[in-house]
Order: structure tokens, then C-alpha cells, then sequence
């Protein structure tokens, strides 16, 4: 890995692999590295998060799937971004230490969202706390307010961070709100952070207004297809780049009618790539076969401009 590598175009989220009975199958991590690198042209993953159900798996867990991908990870990937933040303060500084100790790229902070931060120095403080305890590690605030209730703007949480967290490298911004992410990225006339966005659907959109990057789980199975779409927009064939993004939100509007969480996430990237995801986690269930085979037949139906 190259963890001083710019961060920058796609980045999956990874799904972690469960055994029937619900157990890390941490068999299948080789194989699904290889996966992304050769048949998704993906060398960036984002573990631990959301798709990844970081926050339903225990400290212990997550340090030693973290360890997992780093450790298959090494010369095949350019970045392991592992997420380590919690709902409990020293959790989050034991699982940042962990991650700095194994060599992971950089390390990405959640929002506490039981008792939640009300105000941007509420915040920061937690996120320097968390930060200080990985000093030499790039660090990344993971802005997902549709699930933490924390809609506290990106844009004001900028101003000084860097003084306060002088790690800091920029945001993955999950939210649909782009006028905060145009903020953002006009007030960052220098260039200094990465601006990733995590609402796959909406993907060119903030490519228009000049995001890094993404970081979401449909590049788990659809990542060539949207590394298309960013060679197609740098070009500038904004016809092009359209197709692919109209077509991949077909695609996601036709499965989120279904009932699209991460269980179904399972069971697409299962069946697209081979790799058996298995099931989710308790309270998660497994998607239903209705699901499964709509899906698939979806998915097979869509003629992709570049005639997959």
C-alpha cells in the first residue's frame, strides 16, 4: 500500500463476510480483494463502516478484520481507510491506536449518535480526541446524518479544524445535501482536503461540483462501470458519464422499492461476484429470494454503454 498516495476516485465499502451462523468469515478476504482490484479496477476500500456493519461487530472484531485487510491488502491495495469510531470514547482511541499500529492508510470517525453532539466544538473535541491517539494517520470525518441525527454542517465544521486536528485530510460525505458539499469545496481553495461523496446514486452530481472521489458499497460489484462514468466525466464526455449514472440509478431505484439495506447489499454483491457475503447480523435478516431474483433479473436486464 501507499498510504501517502492521494486519496481519490472510488473507494468501496466493504460488505463483511459472515459465516451461516454468524460468525466473520475472514476465509474469503483474500479472494475479495483480488476481486475489486482485477474485476472492479477498485484499489480503495473504506472497512468497518456502514455497509460494513462496523458498529454491530464487536472492539475485538473490528481490530482483527481491519488487520485482515491491511494484511491482504498489502502491495495489491493503494489505500485501507478503516473506520473506528463508536459510541464510546475510549473504544474509538483504543480502535484508532489499532489501526495506527497495523499500518492502515488512514482512519475515519462517525458522529456519536446515542449522545449526540450538538455543536461543532462539541464535535471536533470528540473527533481530536479520537484523532490525537493515531498522530502520524490521516484522518477523515465520516458525515452520515441520515443515520447519526448529527446535522451539524461540514462546511462550519471546517474552519479551524486544521489547527485543531492537524491529521485532518477531509470528509466522506454521505448526505444528499450539496450545497453544503459546494461549500465545502469552494472554501477549499488550496486543495488541501479530500472531499469523498457517499450517496452512490447521486455520484456525478457532486463530481460537477468538484468531490474527490466516493466512497460507497455499489463499487463493490458495479465499480467498473462507475470508473467508466469518472473517465467519461474527466474527458469531458458529460453525454457518456450521464448514461452510466442514469443506468446505475435505475438500477438502485428499482432495488430500494424492494427494501435496499445492507442485508440486500449481501446478497447482490453475492451473487455478482461469487463470494459468498453470507447473512447479516442480528437485528438485520436476510434478504428475501424474491429480492434475490428480481434483483439479478434487474441487473442482467441493463445494457451498459460500453455493451456489458
Amino acid at each position: 500500500m501507499t498510504p501517502r498516495k492521494k486519496l481519490q476516485g472510488l473507494v468501496a465499502a466493504t460488505i463483511t463476510p459472515m459465516t451461516p451462523d454468524g460468525q466473520i468469515n475472514f476465509s474469503v478476504i483474500p479472494q475479495y480483494v483480488d476481486y475489486l482490484v482485477s474485476e472492479q479496477n477498485v484499489k480503495n476500500v473504506f472497512v468497518n463502516g456502514t455497509t460494513g456493519e462496523g458498529l454491530s461487530l464487536n472492539t475485538q472484531e473490528r481490530k482483527q478484520l481491519a488487520e485482515e485487510w491491511v494484511c491482504q491488502g498489502k502491495d495489491k491495495l493503494d489505500h485501507v481507510i478503516v473506520h473506528v469510531g463508536a459510541l464510546s470514547l475510549p473504544e474509538s482511541q483504543e480502535l484508532a491506536r489499532h489501526a495506527a499500529a497495523i499500518g492502515a492508510s488512514a482512519i475515519a470517525v462517525i458522529a456519536p449518535f446515542f449522545f449526540r453532539p450538538t455543536n461543532k466544538d462539541e464535535l471536533i473535541a470528540f473527533l481530536q480526541k479520537v484523532a490525537s491517539e493515531a498522530p502520524a494517520v490521516p484522518f477523515y470525518y465520516y458525515h452520515i446524518p441520515p443515520l447519526t441525527g448529527v446535522k451539524i454542517r461540514v462546511e462550519e465544521l471546517l474552519d479551524g479544524i486544521k489547527e485543531q486536528i492537524p491529521t485532518f485530510q477531509g470528509v466522506k460525505f454521505s448526505d444528499t445535501d450539496l450545497l453544503d458539499l459546494a461549500q465545502c469545496i469552494n472554501k477549499n481553495e488550496r486543495e488541501q482536503f479530500a472531499f469523498l461523496y457517499g450517496v452512490d446514486e447521486q455520484l456525478l452530481s457532486a463530481l460537477a461540483i468538484g468531490a474527490d472521489g466516493a466512497v460507497g458499497s455499489t463499487y463493490n460489484y458495479l465499480g467498473r462501470k462507475n470508473n467508466l462514468m469518472l473517465e467519461a466525466f474527466a474527458k469531458p464526455d458529460l453525454a457518456l458519464a450521464r448514461k452510466y449514472q442514469f443506468l446505475t440509478g435505475e438500477f438502485l431505484n428499482f432495488v430500494i422499492k424492494l427494501g435496499f439495506g445492507v442485508a440486500q447489499t449481501k446478497a447482490v454483491m453475492t451473487f455478482v461476484s461469487g463470494i459468498p457475503m453470507g447473512p447479516p447480523r442480528l437485528p438485520l435478516v436476510d434478504a428475501p429470494e424474491e429480492f434475490i431474483v428480481k434483483a439479478k433479473a434487474k441487473l442482467d436486464s441493463i445494457v451498459w454503454p460500453d455493451g456489458d
